[in-house]
């Protein structure tokens, strides 16, 4: 193995100790990628957290585990394939120092018998030592990179990731895993097994789903037994189905991200109907992914089938991600989406007291209502406080609409720990916060009303943009229904002297009314 002396010495990228920029080098055995991230410190009321933003990638289709001969060797033409990524892959590192860049091979490289021959070809073309991991690390690593990127999870999360020859089970909590698992099915490994020249029939795809039952069966006792609250697909197979099952619109009518099992039997029989993946016509279907995707497909609703699955998120974070956190040494931090927020805020600008004034104000008004039927309290109060922590980063763009640029920008911007659905609500509290709220009134967007009157009103009664202390000031529902309305009460004397927000209010009345909402305005 090629090893470098100065591999502990500090970069000449580096802040504090810490490495600005660093590289992950994943060899998995269907693609082999790099990712290249750069280290943002922010700080919190616990101390400064870490957060890896990516700045590059590179993805190259190998498929090394293609060219795994019966007897376990790796063949010519895929170690071709390899060193010639690899050899890209060094080009783009070239200017980075041995401490800021760690490379990882996974299941191709822990079976073939040749491996340690290719291997030394493969750091002389790289530049970097390259690590052959076991599957426990590689679940470790890839459970750190999920669990930085998906959506927050309280109690357990259950992360799959279904490599070329490899997949891996994991349960955890927050960044710590708890119980990992690899077995050694994958998507390009079983593609080749039961769907050879790509052909598809109900025989073969049954055949797949029960060799991947048969695998996973030996961890369902023990994983249902520990439970989880989220079911996360990690990596590119469970991201090409959930694209694929999402723009051919496969999924349910409750579910508009992810996958689903409905959308996974949906996409089988789409697959079965073409009798061959050559002849499949879906939106979004990119064409390295057509070898192996009935392969993919198989294990999942395998994945499914026997972990009781209904529904799964989907993120991008995974070994890369992990390989990188790792190599960073920090795994514990707090929400990532508190870390995410703070780091807007940074980024755009944010007048920090301002933003305070109106997240105090807002969070006390929405605790005045009862308790939400289907949601939790505090999970309502964390993402009102996050839309008024980021209410005004559209400012950074312009001043005229800037609720709109900043409704933009959540929709938009890698949000990391936020989920789609996450982003999709908060971008419409910030939008909503201030303007004509027809833009919303049956627009299909999912709407939080007393949210929404909550950031509103804390708007009016924040404008001045001062410390002033403000009255006793008590808000209703004017019936159960959400739609009907609310009653805002405030004392006669503190009105009288503030007559901007009495105007204010008379205006944010009138805008209410428009869409059908009783807004009123009581002087006690």
């Amino acid at each position: 193995m090629l090893r470098n002396a100065n591999a502990n010495l500090p970069s000449k990228h580096t802040m504090n100790n810490t490495p600005r920029l660093l590289a992950a080098v994943d060899m998995g055995s269907n693609s082999f990628r790099l990712m290249i991230g750069r280290v943002d410190e922010t700080p919190t009321a616990n101390g400064p957290a870490s957060q890896i933003f990516q700045v590059d990638a590179l993805r190259e289709p190998v498929r090394l585990a293609a060219g795994l001969t019966p007897d376990k060797y790796l063949d010519q033409p895929a170690r071709r394939r390899g060193i010639d990524a690899l050899r890209r892959f060094g080009d783009r590192l070239r200017e980075f120092a041995p401490g800021q860049v760690r490379a990882v091979a996974t299941n191709t490289l822990r079976v073939a018998k040749n491996a340690s021959e290719f291997l030394i070809e493969a750091e002389g073309a790289l530049g970097f030592p390259i690590e052959v991991i076991a599957g426990r690390e590689e679940a470790r690593l890839i459970y750190l990179g999920a669990s930085h990127d998906a959506p927050a999870c309280q109690g357990n999360r259950l992360v799959v990731d279904i490599g070329g020859g490899s997949t891996e089970f994991i349960i955890g909590n927050g960044y710590q895993s708890k119980l990992m698992e690899s077995l050694y099915i994958g998507c390009v490994s079983h593609s080749r097994q039961f769907f050879p020249s790509g052909n598809v029939d109900d025989y073969a795809m049954k055949q797949a789903e029960l060799a991947a039952r048969r695998e996973i069966q030996v961890l369902v006792r023990q994983y249902r037994a520990a439970g989880w609250e989220q079911a996360v697909g990690s990596s590119g197979t469970a991201r090409a189905l959930a694209e694929l099952i999402e723009l051919n619109g496969m999924n349910d009518s409750n579910a508009e991200h992810g996958i689903t099992r409905e959308g996974l039997e949906r996409l089988k029989r789409a697959l079965i109907k073409a009798e061959n993946t050559n002849r499949v016509k879906l939106t979004g279907l990119k064409p390295d992914r057509i070898p192996v995707l009935p392969g993919g497909l198989s294990i999942m609703l395998g994945v499914f089938a026997e972990l009781d699955i209904e529904r799964m998120d989907v993120t991008d974070g995974a070994l890369r991600l992990g390989v990188l956190y790792d190599l960073l040494g920090r795994s514990h931090h707090e929400d990532m989406r508190t870390v995410t927020v703070d780091q807007f805020m940074r980024r755009y600008g944010v007048d920090r007291a301002q933003a305070s004034r109106v997240r105090r104000t807002a969070q006390t008004l929405l605790s005045q209502f009862p308790d939400p039927a289907n949601e939790r309290r505090e999970d309502n109060l964390a993402l009102l406080g996050w839309a008024a922590s980021l209410h005004e980063i559209g400012m950074s763009i312009s001043h005229s609409g800037y609720h709109k640029h900043s409704a933009y920008i959540a929709t938009h911007a890698d949000m990391p720990g936020f989920s789609k659905t996450d982003q999709a609500r908060l971008a419409t509290l910030l939008l909503g916060h201030a303007g004509k709220l027809g833009k919303l009134s049956g627009s299909g967007k999912f709407v939080d009303w007393r949210m929404l009157f909550s950031l509103r009103l804390a708007f009016v009664l924040c404008r001045r943009r001062s410390d002033v202390a403000l009255p006793d000031i008590r808000v209703t529902q004017l019936a159960e229904a959400l739609d009907e309305g609310f009653t805002v009460r405030l004392p006669k004397a503190w009105i009288d002297a503030n007559p901007l927000i009495e105007y204010s209010l008379a205006q944010e009345a009138d805008e209410w009314q428009r869409i059908g909402k009783r807004y009123k305005v009581v002087y006690d």
